[in-house]
């Protein structure tokens, strides 16, 4: 049993689905936690503990958006999982990509899921439940060092 709530970090650009996002979440009843950041050079600000990061609470689970200004969902992936400090934080690519392409690419940068959003929004929350779940729940991760 976990000690502490999941932590997720959520970097998306678009409003709206980081709003569902956050709503599917604080319906559930699991106690989690989750910041969001709209691109992927912030992510890597925020992974990195930079600036006005200093100090936060490294990601369990990192929700991560393909399509993203400044840098894309395939590079912060690519950077996550070639840096030692980043490497064992489950990223789950969050997408409305449906592109045999893009699952490729992910799972050749070590993506640990990835998921297509739906566009039903009862679906959607559904899908959030579920990934919160299984991240938060059931899924035993590494024990990490500080």
């Amino acid at each position: 049993m976990k000690n502490q709530p999941t932590h997720f970090l959520l970097v998306e650009d678009e409003p709206a689905h980081a709003e569902l996002v956050k709503i599917a979440m604080d319906e559930n009843a699991v106690a989690n936690t989750m910041d969001h950041v709209e691109d992927g050079e912030e992510a890597v600000r925020y992974l990195n503990g930079e600036g006005q990061y200093a100090g936060r609470r490294r990601p369990d689970v990192v929700l991560l958006d393909i399509r993203l200004p400044k840098m894309d969902g395939h590079e912060v992936l690519e950077y996550m999982k070639t840096r030692d400090h980043l490497s064992t934080i489950p990223v789950v690519m969050l997408t409305t990509s449906d592109a045999d392409s893009d699952r490729i690419k992910a799972y050749e940068h070590n993506a640990n899921s990835y998921v297509t959003k739906p566009v039903d929004f009862e679906q959607f929350r559904k899908m959030v439940r579920d990934l919160q779940l299984y991240w938060a729940v059931w899924n035993h991760p590494p024990v990490t060092t500080p």
